[in-house]
């Protein structure tokens, strides 16, 4: 259970946020769960009125407030539309951690998120061992999109396409490295991240590849864990806690320019939510996991930046069309959006084709996808009909996760699109 010490910080600090909302309901607009339920406890709105109310609710009625509190996607669509700068995510991760905190978590979340992902041992473990027996209880379903479907319905399978482990993680192909370029000063520490590692290793090959070419020193300590965001989501904060201590720890004292990622929601998380969610440090150590959670970017962003890619002019024939879908977290969060398309722009034989909406929320959510499919389900199908109005072989986006779910929609449907993230794209041409 949580110290009560914290519950009540928390407690204080989530009453001194809420007042700040004036009830105005522009995130109706906004949010996706909303155009899909209607329902008013379903939009920040209702959630900060039910929130404003939390100390009696919790003592009445705990599970109930928990379970309302946990249909959200946390995908921050509400956040950058307020007009009085309400934190809602901020708010709702803090409410999700009093609750659990004062009810404990279910016994399947704690097995899954402190037997499992609090140990990056065990779960690197786990999941090699999954990867080797996954064909027996499933099939491939798409070639293109690269999904795999359940043998056998069961409730986490039933109707899902999904990516299947990769035959062999990011982590035994690259272990670590430790390099410096004698023709440019930079050097980057690559944190991972479970997704790239476990399912999606080409991202991290390609993010490599990109930054050798560019002589960008690398840093990729062995034995990274989550970033912690699942356990955070699910109100679990000492694990977090010890996630983001145990990956702190492996970069915290090395001589590097920036902290990239590939994965939008780990960028956010390490940048946005280490800082406000971190334990208590010492005064230097706080100073230096601060500075981190500075220099933590988007690969995309420090390629642009930092790097100097930029976009060429698209000459030839037969340019494969590719759209862009912006994760929330990169775009609403961190507000990155120009430098993923300059990188696809850079890549060549490929032409940026817009998707009409392309920063509506794919409806992946995290566990919101696993416990309430149906509906991420609706709000992905909109996502794959903009995808597919757009006339493009590809569809990039620099988040594995809304990567996952698009690659569901797309696959389910039948449809022969790739799903990408752009340094793949990037990394591909410089073959070219």
């Amino acid at each position: 259970m949580t110290d009560m010490r914290a519950i009540a910080r928390m407690m204080k600090e989530l009453e001194d946020q809420l007042v700040v909302c004036m009830r105005c309901g522009m995130c109706q607009s906004v949010c996706p769960l909303y155009e899909q339920t209607g329902r008013e406890a379903d939009v920040a709105r209702g959630k900060l009125a039910l929130l404003d109310g939390l100390m009696n609710e919790m003592f009445s009625d705990p599970e109930g407030t928990f379970e309302r509190l946990n249909r959200c996607l946390l995908c921050g669509s509400c956040a950058a539309n307020c007009p009085s700068g309400v934190s809602a995510m901020e708010i709702f991760l803090k409410a999700r951690a009093i609750l659990a905190g004062y009810i404990g978590l279910p016994p399947a979340k704690r097995i899954v998120l402190r037997g499992m992902l609090a140990h990056p041992e065990v779960f690197d473990s786990l999941a090699q061992w999954g990867a080797k027996f996954q064909k027996i209880f499933t099939k491939p379903a798409s070639k293109v999109v690269g999904t795999s479907c359940g043998r056998i319905d069961t409730p986490l399978t039933a109707g899902r396409h999904f990516r299947p482990l990769a035959k062999k993680p990011f982590h035994l192909e690259i272990p670590s490295m430790d390099t410096r370029s004698e023709k440019t000063p930079l050097k980057a520490g690559i944190f991972v991240g479970c997704l790239i590692d476990k399912f999606f290793p080409e991202v991290g090959r390609a993010t490599v590849k990109a930054l050798k070419h560019h002589n960008v020193g690398i840093f990729i300590p062995p034995g990274q864990g989550c970033c912690g965001i699942p356990a955070l989501s699910s109100g679990d904060l000492p694990t977090f806690e010890k996630l983001l201590l145990h990956n702190f720890g492996l970069f915290a004292d090395q001589d590097i320019d920036a902290l990239l990622t590939s994965c939008a929601t780990c960028t956010m998380t390490i940048k946005e939510v280490w800082p406000k969610f971190a334990p208590k440090l010492s005064g230097e150590r706080r100073k230096a996991l601060d500075a981190l959670c500075e220099k933590t970017m988007d690969i995309g962003e420090f390629l642009v930046k930092r790097a100097g890619v930029e976009a060429l002019e698209p000459t030839g024939d037969g340019l494969v069309p590719v759209t862009y879908h912006d994760p929330c977290h990169l775009k609403k969060s961190l507000g990155v959006f120009k430098e993923p398309r300059t990188l696809i722009k850079a890549s060549k034989g490929y032409s940026l084709k817009e998707m009409s909406q392309p920063d509506k929320c794919c409806g992946m959510g995290g566990s919101f996808n696993l416990q309430y499919y149906s509906i991420s389900k609706k709000i992905g199908d909109l996502k794959r009909e903009d995808i597919e109005r757009s006339g493009a072989k590809i569809v990039a986006t620099g988040c594995p996760a809304c990567m996952s779910q698009i690659s569901d929609m797309l696959s389910s449907a039948g449809l022969e699109i790739a799903v990408k993230h752009p340094v793949e794209l990037y990394a591909e041409s410089l073959e070219k």
